[in-house]
């Protein structure tokens, strides 16, 4: 386990894959420049942040932020199936970002990015919806659950991070 726990910490955000929603990988060294990874939850509260979501898709896009929802049932509040969460952030929030397959946040089965976040960091999710921007194997800011996506702080993290 100390092995595990070294081998993390000495991996760039870059080097990990996540499955994707419909189907194949999403290699985060593969994407051209600053990711922002959300998990996230169709029945949270914090579920009208994928409004926020998609409006940094749109917004900063465009100019190589790519924006990553990763639906999970850490805290028992996503649909039981990857189509469910796929058909319900298209039809009410109109989402288009890349999206993952429902995925583990948190402990012992947590998928090694968060892993990565939680040893290397000491940023680990305690709710839905937090927001971890990385570029490369660097994390530049990592949100909790109530900062809306709009936020001045985020906003300026992901101008930084484009700036670059």
């Amino acid at each position: 386990m100390r092995a595990m726990a070294l081998l993390l910490l000495a991996t760039p955000a870059a080097a990990f894959e996540f499955e994707a929603i419909e189907g194949g990988t999403i290699d985060l060294a593969a994407l051209p420049g600053p990711v922002l990874v959300v998990n996230t939850a169709s029945r949270c509260g914090f579920t009208p942040q994928l409004e926020g979501l998609q409006a940094l898709h749109e917004t900063y896009g465009p100019r190589g932020l790519t924006v990553l929802a990763v639906p999970s049932d850490s805290f028992r509040q996503e649909l039981g199936s990857e189509a469910e969460v796929a058909e319900f952030c298209e039809v009410q929030y109109g989402l288009t970002v890349p999206m993952t397959t429902i995925t583990d946040v948190t402990g012992a089965d947590a998928h090694p990015f968060y892993r990565w976040l939680a040893d290397a960091h000491g940023a680990a999710p305690t709710w839905n919806f937090n927001k971890a921007l990385i570029d490369g194997d660097r994390l530049l800011a990592f949100e909790p659950a109530p900062t809306r996506m709009d936020a001045p702080r985020l906003t300026r993290a992901i101008e930084a991070a484009l700036a670059e």
